[in-house]
């Protein structure tokens, strides 16, 4: 199965706390760091649960930054 890579740039701080996030919610995707010093992040998104990390990026929108970032 091929998966979706949505790429992102975040609080660097806040890369740990988003992977533990992602991790807790068991195979829906993986956070990969592509640039741990600007924040940028790619996740690979398991089939048929984009809907729910975008319904779980948007509530973390609400604390920390996210932002929406091109592929490189």
């Amino acid at each position: 199965m091929e998966t979706t890579k949505k790429y992102y740039r975040v609080d660097r701080k806040e890369i740990s706390f988003l992977r533990f996030i992602f991790e807790a919610y068991d195979g829906i995707a993986v956070l990969e760091t592509t640039d741990p010093k600007s924040g940028r992040v790619v996740f690979h998104i398991s089939p048929g649960c984009e809907g729910d990390v975008e319904m779980i990026l948007q509530d973390l929108k609400n604390d920390i930054m996210i932002e929406p970032a091109s592929a490189i």
